[in-house]
């Protein structure tokens, strides 16, 4: 039985797009060289009340690359890119390509330690970093670092109204040993760098993605996989000249940096953007901007239910709603569907495949597992082949339980210097997720368990090691276990387990505030239980099973 003989809708959707998309654009420069010159003067970005046309985005980026090597950075060289949701990021994103340079995407819910770590990993010699990141986060530990250009720049650049919700303790910072973005480009501001040859397989930017063991690892996504898949995400969603999209996502992460920034380089739809998600900011811009489409962890689509003041006639214009990076319940898009009118559709994808990879149909709603009751994660997009494989990674037949593994286009070609992991993750070239689930007989994917021990929090990942290694640095732990238990906000939440060295005491509101003061927002555990003992198996091996059941 085909896929299409019991989802005759899916059939007529794919009749009008190809599987397989032609190469178009050598890189993501090309790509965005055509949409100026298609519309110059159309909106590149909108924030708050501010606007860039695409000239000005252009120029802006030409200028940006004429600082960058008129400071003695060259081809090669790594530029961090250290930044809120903000309109510099997509200024620098493009003038680090034009320079012939590789982006490196750090989220700025990063502390002193986790910054270090990717500045050094990547060798980055140039740092774009906001204002208010450079104190307290940023300037102390790039002694420690190759970075030898820093720009700082504001959230309050590039717009009039200082919402105060968002933007209303935001002030203005001189920052010691850093050189203001804007007055660098006003230097170099009508000069154009020189021409510079990218292929496909440049790496366009380095995003991290922790392993289970070991420092953080930078997946190599290049100029391939961002045209590729932007292109997919337009064409599978269909936007068009009078579409708008809503910059939910954060761009630092691979789902805003291609569903988001990508895809409006690539086409001449504007992108509307707010620093960061604030849900009564989020509901007065989509009422003022009218955007067509968004994607953004299920989080996001809760809080906007939790606005008192959202109204369905607010949210009308947002006809094409995506969530990916987190399992969705059934129960939000229903209660989504039933106060604003908008399905919210499934998208699968991971750092490694440069974001999605299976997605929902827009024309259709996912099936639910009648087992688990998660909804599916869609069908493969363009171009991509999806496979359950075994333990001994022979393929398995419908309905069986196994890994799922993928190639295609958007697949990166390894991780920054790392090839033993690199040979690890992508035998042959096939990605192995390290997620489990399974293809129904009628060609749905499903989730169902993680083989790995990564924890999902409202759409970011979370390693327990990374996490255990803060915990043990309190002197009072002995052993530590993290786990993800479920939470109704976020879907995961990071919980920590420990047992205390003997005459040592520390209640586990003292062990929350310790890993809070030096972990991203998103990675410290909210609940900490300390125990005598942790369950162990015979060899001593910390059995994270048993404490997920407590």
């Amino acid at each position: 039985m085909s896929v299409y003989d019991e989802r005759p809708w899916l059939a007529r959707y794919d009749a009008g797009q190809p599987h397989d998309i032609e190469p178009e654009f050598a890189n993501a420069l090309e790509m965005f060289a055509a949409s100026v010159r298609a519309a110059p003067d159309r909106p590149a970005v909108k924030y708050f009340d501010g606007v860039l046309s695409r000239s000005e985005l252009d120029e802006l980026s030409d200028a940006f690359a004429c600082g960058l090597l008129d400071r003695g950075i060259r081809r090669g060289d790594r530029v961090a890119l250290f930044l809120q949701n903000v309109p510099q990021f997509l200024v620098a994103l493009l003038g680090t390509w034009k320079a012939g340079c590789v982006a490196v995407a750090i989220n700025p819910m990063n502390k002193q330690r986790e910054l270090s770590l990717l500045l050094r990993d990547s060798g980055a010699r140039a740092l774009v970093c906001l204002e208010s990141l450079h104190g307290p986060v940023a300037g102390p530990v790039l002694g420690e670092t190759d970075v030898e250009l820093v720009m700082t720049t504001s959230e309050l650049e590039h717009q009039s109204r200082d919402d105060p919700r968002v933007l209303g303790d935001v002030r203005r910072i001189r920052c010691e040993g850093a050189e203001d973005m804007s007055a660098l480009i006003e230097r170099f501001r009508g000069r154009r760098p020189p021409a510079v040859e990218l292929g496909p397989d440049d790496v366009a930017v380095l995003t991290y993605t922790s392993g289970t063991t070991g420092p953080p690892k930078g997946a190599m996504n290049t100029h391939r996989n961002l045209v590729f898949n932007a292109r997919a995400v337009r064409d599978w969603v269909g936007i068009g000249e009078s579409d708008v999209v809503f910059g939910v996502a954060p761009l630092f992460h691979i789902t805003g940096m291609v569903a988001h920034a990508a895809l409006a380089l690539l086409t001449t739809a504007p992108l509307v953007l707010f620093c960061r998600f604030e849900p009564n900011a989020a509901v007065d811009l989509i009422r003022e901007h009218r955007p067509t489409f968004t994607i953004g962890s299920i989080t996001v689509f809760i809080a906007l239910m939790n606005a008192p003041e959202a109204t369905s006639a607010d949210l009308s214009s947002l006809t094409r709603v995506y969530s990916g990076g987190a399992p969705i319940p059934p129960s939000t898009t229903r209660a989504f569907q039933e106060r604003f009118g908008h399905y919210i559709h499934n998208i699968y994808g991971l750092t490694e495949t440069t974001a999605p990879t299976h997605a929902v149909p827009l024309h259709g709603e996912a099936p639910v597992d009648p087992e688990s009751g998660a909804l599916s994660i869609g069908v493969p997009m363009y171009s991509t082949v999806a496979r359950i494989v075994g333990d001994d990674g022979a393929d398995l037949p419908a309905g069986r339980i196994g890994e799922v593994v993928v190639r295609g286009p958007q697949v990166v070609a390894g991780y920054w210097n790392k090839p033993e992991e690199t040979a690890g993750a992508l035998p042959g070239g096939w990605l192995h997720t390290g997620d489990v689930g399974y293809m129904d007989h009628v060609g749905w994917f499903y989730l169902v368990d993680r083989k790995k021990d990564q924890i999902n929090t409202g759409g970011y990942k979370v390693w327990p090691r990374e996490v255990e290694d803060v915990l043990y640095e309190h002197e009072a732990v002995r052993e530590a276990a993290v786990v993800g238990v479920p939470d109704e906000y976020r879907g995961e939440m990071v919980k920590g387990f420990v047992s205390l060295r003997p005459g040592l005491t520390a209640s586990p509101e003292e062990l929350v505030d310790f890993c809070r003061r030096r972990m991203a927002a998103y990675k410290y555990p909210r609940q900490v239980e300390v125990l005598e003992e942790l369950p162990k198996t015979a060899t001593g091996k910390l059995l994270r099973r048993q404490l997920r059941a407590r």
